[in-house]
């Protein structure tokens, strides 16, 4: 009577364990800076829709609303800082940022573009 083995060595195994984890290492730090862009894209968005929504208060008040709390029609994202610095019936100046994100985004309306961003720190 033949013996038959099936299955695999334990080198068989431990050299697809140490290709996992070199994969896995290459990986991590790549997913890390996705995860920062989505912050930043979100908070991005964020602002454009700010600004959209000051328009909104604009034509109706004659005037830009000087706190997010003003506009009924925008709701941040969900750890999206956005704070509006200065507003008058001219123009106004906001910012937004996430914690977890690389970039603070600004609008001024005044400026050309009136979007721009800059590292955190």
């Amino acid at each position: 009577m033949k013996k038959t083995e099936r299955g695999f060595s334990l080198f068989e195994l431990l050299v697809v364990i140490a290709i996992i984890g070199v994969l896995a290492a290459a990986a991590i730090p790549r997913f890390a800076d996705f995860r920062a862009a989505a912050y930043d894209s979100r908070s991005e968005q964020d602002l454009r829709n700010l600004a959209s929504a000051q328009e909104l208060y604009r034509a109706a008040n004659e005037t830009y609303a000087a706190d997010v709390g003003q506009l009924p029609s925008f709701k941040p994202s969900e750890g999206v800082d956005i704070t509006i610095d200065s507003a008058d019936n001219a123009a106004f100046h906001a910012s937004a940022s996430h914690p977890s994100g690389h970039n603070t985004y600004t609008w001024d309306t005044e400026a050309q573009p009136a979007l721009s961003s800059a590292p955190q720190g």
